[in-house]
């Protein structure tokens, strides 16, 4: 059989998104600190920007700039590409000076400056260097102060060396009998527990330390843990032919001890917020500000806008160079007004649909999905759904996720539907309210969550316990 070669023409369409969409996509799924670092690099990579440094505050006459005059900016790029000189009639002015006035610091002071006590650096020793300060006060042999150095180095935040000796002895080409040998003196070490390998290795370093007679809270760590975290006294008085009131005395005392022992050197930095956009009350009504402060303001740089306009004496290759540039400084600009025209309008949305979430509190919030704002401001989905990640709303409820209003409703009996938010919070409620001696089983929560017209199943119970970070029933009973 004869093979042929043959050419055909084949007309179809084809989505094809441009370097400009991908940009404007990327910038709108950005939190606040990745927006402002992004235009932190373009401003260093791409001449043509500038920061606008501002000196006084701006006054009722400062020039707005629209989305309009953003897409003449780019008209006129496009127009112009070219013959680059053929900008005479540019807008430069008019490209980017926002009215927004950055929010005020408190007055009441005069002119004295308020100490900010969140800016003042404090050293914190970590258990790294506690463990290595303590090494070097035992006065161990050098060989010894170097295979204690390799295990402390292996000691996680939690306290523990959760990698097994073997792996360890082959990584750093020591015996792995000599670190086995060396590891009591670590266990020796404050806190106490350091260096365990395991819950219960942690366990019995610490009640080696007490000053009492250890020989049964021993044996029960080391063979009656898991009825321990059931908290199964009876099992363990039966199987250690004691008494409960004995049992219940001993598992005080390790309830007492530190599960994580490098719990007191963890970082304990706060992460602040800032919000994207804040939502007040102003009389009845809810008004939508965005939050302009800290980010860059940007405008074209006088120098390349006067190259542009005919400087004779640069080249052709410069003029391209630069009208590259102008292009993606447009792109930017626009850009940045689109993500944050589009937040406004899906956090004004939210607001129009949760009133009641802002009147009453969060047990009133209503049962909303992607598709009842997309649907509201006639964009799609996808968009509402990058413009709410990681974005940030200051609320007087206070400051939430865009991404927590939306969540999925819960069949109630007279035919309504309430919102899952609302159903964990009342979850939490009950827990909050039972007996520490007989807690609420999944079963018992479904039963009266339906006594309130709630129909719920009772793995959905028990994944919504899940998400609150509560325990199931039976590690949550408490004998003393």
């Amino acid at each position: 059989m004869a093979m042929q070669l043959k050419t055909s023409m084949k007309l179809s369409q084809q989505l094809r998104m441009t370097p400009q969409l991908q940009q404007a996509i990327k910038l709108l799924q950005l939190s606040r600190l990745e927006l402002e670092t992004a235009v932190r690099k373009e401003l260093d990579e791409n001449p043509v920007l500038e920061e606008i440094q501002e000196t006084v505050e701006d006054d009722d006459g400062a020039k707005k700039a629209t989305v309009e005059e953003t897409n003449a900016a780019q008209g006129e790029v496009e127009a112009g590409a070219a013959d680059p000189r053929q900008q005479e009639e540019f807008e430069w002015e008019s490209y980017i000076e926002s009215t927004t006035k950055p929010l005020q610091a408190p007055s009441g002071g005069g002119n004295e400056e308020i100490m900010n006590y969140e800016n003042v650096i404090t050293a914190t020793q970590t258990l790294h260097e506690y463990l290595m300060w303590q090494l070097q006060l035992g006065g161990f042999s050098e060989e010894e102060e170097n295979l204690l150095s390799v295990l402390i180095s292996y000691v996680d935040d939690e306290g523990y060396i959760k990698v097994p000796l073997e792996q360890i002895a082959q990584d750093e080409k020591v015996d792995a009998k000599e670190l086995e040998e060396m590891l009591p003196f670590v266990h020796e070490f404050d806190p106490p527990g350091v260096g365990a390998r395991d819950l219960k290795e942690c366990l019995l370093i610490q009640a080696k330390h007490l000053e009492e007679d250890t020989h049964d809270i021993i044996m029960l760590i080391n063979n009656h843990l898991k009825d321990l975290e059931k908290k199964n006294y009876s099992a363990i008085a039966k199987a250690m032919n004691v008494s409960v009131e004995d049992v219940v005395e001993m598992t005080k005392i390790i309830y007492s001890m530190e599960p994580k022992p490098g719990r007191a050197y963890m970082p304990q930095d706060t992460q602040f917020v800032t919000p994207d956009v804040y939502v007040y009350k102003v009389g009845e009504e809810y008004v939508v500000s965005l939050n302009e402060d800290g980010l860059p303001r940007l405008r074209i740089s006088n120098l390349y806008k006067n190259i542009l306009k005919g400087d004779k004496a640069s080249t052709e290759k410069t003029q391209e160079y630069i009208q590259e540039k102008l292009r993606s400084a447009v792109w930017l600009i626009k850009s940045i007004h689109q993500r944050q025209r589009t937040i406004y309008k899906v956090t004004e949305s939210i607001v129009k649909h949760q009133r009641d979430f802002f009147e009453k509190g969060p047990a009133f919030i209503k049962p909303m999905i992607l598709r009842d704002i997309a649907n509201d401001i006639g964009m799609h989905e996808s968009t509402v759904s990058r413009v709410t990640t990681n974005k940030f709303v200051h609320t007087p409820r206070g400051i939430f996720e865009l991404k927590y209003f939306f969540n999925s409703g819960i069949s109630t009996t007279d035919g309504d539907s309430l919102a899952s938010e609302s159903v964990k919070l009342k979850i939490k409620n009950l827990v909050s309210k039972e007996d520490p001696r007989n807690p609420l089983s999944d079963q018992s929560i479904v039963e009266m969550l339906k006594e309130d017209g709630i129909q719920i199943a009772r793995r959905t119970v028990a994944k919504y316990r899940d998400m609150l970070k509560i325990l199931p029933s039976s590690k949550r009973k408490k004998m003393f």
